[in-house]
């Protein structure tokens, strides 16, 4: 790997792909997102050894609960497995766990799962992991500004003081820093819901790699371009 010399401090990732990618391959559905998961465990461990300061991964919308039963209960099932199985790895490499969306939708051992990676996790000072679960960027959004109306009913706050760093404090990732570089594999070119607010400005790319084939060098292709990338946020370079 050549040297990447800009890295974004905030990367997200739409992991897409793993049933086309089972279908290619004549294999059920959930076999694809297994296979997935293992593309998951590399990038993971490549963000953490090299820097990145944030790293958002898009693992199930509020919308993929319309998939099929079998494919939910398949995707609940590996998800359980994950954080059971990789908790020991992540505390171990200072990577903190924050969870991106309704954990009260979830399974009650999901559920108590992802809680116990938060709080093991939440005095880590390296890679900051947010994965999204049961998320969707207008839930998310509409929670924020319901919060921030309640305030304003019960005289906390002047609706006319609001600020927009008063908004994202109600967002899931308040504290961190907006997304700088979002992937989102297998070609498909959408946001599909998720990180809305937080990808104002980010650069994208749009890899055609179905997401259990995405190497590390993809991944560092991807950081390259970014780091070539003329960011002006509106501005103009003279």
């Amino acid at each position: 790997m050549s040297e990447l010399q800009t890295l974004p401090r905030h990367v997200a990732i739409i992991m897409d792909g793993n049933g086309r990618w089972a279908k290619a391959h004549a294999l059920q559905v959930a076999q694809g997102h297994r296979r997935g998961t293992e593309t998951l465990r590399a990038i993971i461990r490549e963000s953490s050894d090299i820097g990145i300061e944030a790293l958002s991964l898009y693992a199930f919308s509020t919308e993929n609960w319309k998939r099929s039963a079998a494919e939910v209960g398949a995707l609940m099932s590996l998800l359980l497995e994950y954080f059971t199985g990789e908790i020991d790895e992540l505390d171990e490499k200072n990577v903190c766990i924050r969870i991106l969306g309704d954990k009260d939708g979830l399974p009650g051992p999901q559920r108590e799962a992802l809680l116990e990676a938060e709080r093991r996790t939440r005095g880590n000072t390296g890679l900051k992991l947010n994965i999204a679960i049961n998320y969707g960027a207008r839930d998310e959004i509409l929670r924020a500004a319901k919060t921030l109306a309640r305030k304003a009913q019960n005289t906390e706050i002047d609706p006319d003081g609001i600020t927009a760093a008063d908004f994202e404090a109600q967002l899931y990732t308040h504290d961190l820093p907006d997304v700088d570089l979002l992937i989102r594999t297998s070609g498909e070119m959408r946001l599909s819901n998720f990180l809305l607010y937080q990808c104002a400005y980010a650069e994208m790319t749009f890899p055609a790699v179905l997401w259990p084939d995405f190497s590390l060098d993809d991944y560092h292709r991807a950081l390259e371009a970014f780091g070539a990338r003329d960011r002006r946020f509106g501005g103009r370079n003279e």
